[in-house]
């Protein structure tokens, strides 16, 4: 499928969280790589997001946002409207990637409100750490 620039109700990455994770494809194999971003209903109705470095495939969804190319494949497209990856930094300074409604990040690209996050990806968040192949 073809890269192409988002649309206003898809999923958005903010132009920080873009910086973070092509930051830490240069420290890790992942150089080059695309991220690659899935969401699931749990067993409780909750939304369970994902992230992870991956090669684009049949029927991904292709998007450049701030100069990371996201995929997103079929079963998770409509439940990524209107979520946006963004940055989160806690007191002691660590990154961690939050999802949150869109209607809760500023302007300029960040979470006014990062305790309205609808949820990390795994367990409550990621760090660099969980990148790779």
């Amino acid at each position: 499928p073809p890269l192409r620039r988002s649309a206003p109700s898809m999923f958005h990455v903010t132009p920080a969280a873009s910086r973070a994770i092509l930051a830490c494809a240069e420290r890790s194999d992942a150089a080059g790589m695309a991220l690659r971003v899935a969401a699931r209903v749990d067993a409780n109705g909750q939304l369970d997001f994902g992230l992870g470095f991956d090669d684009p495939r049949d029927n991904d969804q292709r998007v450049l946002m701030h100069g990371l190319e996201v995929l997103v494949g079929a079963p998770s497209r409509s439940l990524l409207e209107g979520v946006v990856l963004d940055l989160d930094i806690d007191a002691a300074g660590l990154v961690r990637f939050v999802f949150v409604d869109a209607e809760s990040v500023e302007p300029g690209g960040c979470s006014s409100k990062p305790s309205t996050a609808r949820g990390g990806c795994g367990s409550g968040g990621c760090d660099c750490s969980h990148g790779g192949r």
